[in-house]
């Protein structure tokens, strides 16, 4: 499933923040063997929204991430940001540019240095980025920004982070990415090693810091239910492509690829609407090393055709909104070749 056009996706151009254009991330594998993590994949990143990017374990979410932010750098493509494409900076240029976007990990406790006084992995970056004429300013803005998460500025000038819980280093790891007024941060499964408990109070601490700096949030996670508490926008990622984006609403109540419906119907909900006992994975997740020609998802779908090994479907309009497909019988009934 080739990766969305964004000039035919997004019809308000002029509140585009970050833009990700044909994207491909691969990893050599020996001599002749190459590792297809991130396949020709297309978004865009409006300001203020949240984006939720949902997939597998495995379908290349993480690494999509990781490219946006140059670590590693793609093998090929472009992301534009405010008019410049992050892939052509390097040196000094690229490292100007990482106070804008942030990232926030996966497992909050390997993410910070145990070494050090929390209060200073807060103010890390101000130290690198400010100077010495603004230290005490930058004092102030981290421990302001510190109160703002939930935690004590003191005991933060006292405790190192193995000191704290997993979801108080998650509060810090908040602080730490927003503590540079960044425009965009990168959630990478930043509640999926919480307990359920915490979840909860991580998600809502990150939408009311998404509305009070205005910030814009790549949102990436497994767990549909999560992404669907917290999403404008939701982008479906299998096998390396993308094969559904959209109104998080929209997506939610007709999804048009049945790799989406299969997640839908997996997510453990006693009114979940979309579960049937027909609604199942068939056969293993092929390798990403030798995926499968065509589309992706076709040697698991349900409904595959003879013609889904022999094209590869195009994102399309699946038919009511801010709502696109590649699939070349899309469950709206939407026929793509029109």
């Amino acid at each position: 499933m080739a990766g969305s056009g964004t000039a035919h996706m997004r019809p308000g151009e002029s509140d585009v923040l970050l833009s990700v254009e044909h994207l491909v991330v691969d990893f050599p594998i020996g001599a002749r063997r190459v590792l297809h993590a991130v396949s020709d994949v297309s978004f865009d990143l409006r300001q203020g929204e949240t984006l939720g990017l949902v997939g597998e374990s495995g379908c290349g979410k993480s690494t999509t991430a990781r490219a946006i932010v140059q670590l590693p750098p793609p093998t090929s493509g472009a992301i534009n940001y405010k008019g410049t494409d992050l892939v052509q900076l390097k040196g000094e240029n690229l490292r100007r540019m990482r106070p804008e976007i942030q990232m926030i990990f996966q497992d909050p406790i390997s993410s910070l240095n145990p070494r050090r006084k929390v209060f200073d992995i807060v103010s890390e970056g101000l130290s690198i980025w400010g100077g010495k004429a603004r230290r005490s300013a930058s004092q102030r803005r981290v421990a302001e920004i510190i109160r703002e998460v939930g935690l004590d500025p003191e005991v933060a000038r006292q405790k190192r982070s193995h000191e704290y819980s997993g979801g108080q280093c998650q509060r810090i790891s908040v602080a730490r990415a927003l503590v540079l007024d960044p425009k965009i941060v990168i959630c990478d499964e930043p509640v999926s090693a919480l307990d359920v408990s915490v979840q909860a109070q991580i998600l809502n601490m990150l939408e009311d810091m998404k509305e009070r700096y205005g910030i814009a949030l790549l949102f990436i996670s497994h767990d549909l239910s999560v992404v669907k508490h917290v999403s404008d926008r939701v982008a479906v990622m299998y096998l390396g492509k993308l094969c559904e984006i959209g109104d998080g609403d929209l997506i939610y109540d007709q999804p048009a690829h049945p790799y989406t419906k299969l997640l839908l119907a997996a997510v453990p909900d006693a009114a979940n609407k979309h579960a049937s006992d027909d609604d199942a994975f068939h056969g293993e997740l092929p390798s990403p090393i030798d995926p499968p020609s065509g589309c992706r998802f076709r040697s698991r779908c349900p409904r595959a055709e003879a013609v889904c090994a022999e094209q590869e479907p195009q994102m399309a309009h699946a038919g009511a909104g801010d709502h696109w497909v590649a699939c070349h019988f899309p469950l709206s009934g939407h026929d793509p070749n029109n």
